[in-house]
């Protein structure tokens, strides 16, 4: 059942890209995609809000069960990385969206970008039943990784402190969050009082260093952490935020904390002057997965996996085929006011935070 509708979705992004050569002139700055079940990464122009290039990795020499996952840009955009699931892979591109180096890594899962130091850490994919319990840190130069024990199933969230000298590790199998010293790369785990499983799915670190927040799948929880001792974040709070809650982000000024629920087709916005809680679910809306704000604070976009197959109001592809989309929120309003169509299934996305 894969191999036809990444045949379909291919055919989608080849049509697409046809369309996208005005949008593939601009010089961003520019949004990377994960379309997972389609072998692809697409690039976004978010200065148009248009598909500049899909990047196919079937011709790259990966397969059609490739599955890209995540993706991490350098603060200036000069380069970026995806994770693949499917091939035990990281790949680095330059700019020009030129494969420049590789390096194996089983089951690779989430990235992040060190703030200081030519480091990448790698996690592991939630598509890993019993995955290694270390993760990776790659240096971005050489390519060459290492790999630091952080004691847990399953090791999936990652985020790293606002100065970079911890990196924060929680676990899909247990309730426990694992504070690993970058550089040093000791563990400290903090463990979880709690019923049931959360299933950790992604943290985000507030722009003061304050605060680390962590989406619980299972419980439909935000969970917020206060950091004032980093190697111990402490759990101060849960929010009910709904069904599935998936990749959160900060807003820039640290108001908010926005995210897709996975589950309910909602965007969510937690106010965190009192954490209360907006929904606003959107028929456009299907299966949201990764998120991200953009560098000048306005847009907050959202992909969407559209497992379902269907097509959300307002496509404008009027075949039957399976795809994803990106949805472009307007932060003031809390409203879509864009729907860009990919490839099936986008996945994890990121953006430079200070491109040039």
């Amino acid at each position: 059942m894969r191999a036809p509708a990444l045949a379909v979705s291919l055919s989608f992004a080849v049509a697409l890209q046809a369309g996208a050569e005005e949008a593939a002139s601009q010089d961003g700055p520019f949004l990377y995609v994960a379309n997972q079940e389609a072998a692809a990464v697409s690039v976004i122009d978010i200065s148009i809000h248009e598909v500049a290039e899909i990047i196919d990795l079937t011709t790259l020499g990966y397969g059609a069960n490739a599955k890209p996952h995540d993706i991490a840009v350098e603060p200036d955009g000069s380069h970026w990385y995806v994770s693949l699931i499917g091939a035990n892979t990281v790949l680095k591109f330059d700019r020009a969206n030129e494969l420049v180096a590789r390096v194996e890594f089983e089951r690779p899962g989430l990235l992040a970008i060190h703030p200081n130091e030519d480091w990448l850490f790698v996690g592991r994919s939630m598509a890993a039943v019993n995955p290694p319990q270390r993760i990776g840190r790659l240096d971005r130069s050489s390519m060459e990784i290492e790999e630091f024990d952080v004691f847990i199933p399953r090791p999936h969230a990652l985020e790293l402190s606002a100065d970079g000298e911890w990196v924060y590790v929680g676990s899909l199998a247990e309730n426990t969050v694992v504070a690993l010293h970058a550089e040093s790369g000791e563990a400290e785990l903090v463990r979880l009082d709690a019923p049931h499983p959360h299933v950790l799915v992604q943290f985000a670190v507030s722009p003061d260093g304050r605060t680390l927040v962590g989406t619980a799948e299972m419980t439909g929880k935000l969970l917020v952490f206060d950091l004032s001792n980093p190697d111990g974040p402490e759990l101060t709070r849960e929010v009910d935020v709904g069904s599935r809650p998936w990749h959160p982000s900060y807003s820039a000024d640290g108001s908010s904390v926005w995210f897709g629920n996975l589950g309910g087709n909602e965007v969510v916005r937690v106010e965190t002057s009192d954490w209360e809680v907006h929904r606003r679910a959107d028929a456009r809306l299907a299966q949201p997965h990764g998120s991200a704000i953009s560098p000048d604070g306005k847009y907050l976009y959202l992909a969407n996996r559209n497992e379902s197959g269907h097509y959300p109001a307002g496509s404008n592809n009027a075949s039957e085929t399976r795809m994803g989309s990106v949805s472009v929120v307007d932060l003031a309003t809390g409203e879509i006011v864009k729907m860009i169509e990919v490839p099936f299934y986008a996945a994890g996305i990121g953006l430079a935070s200070n491109p040039r």
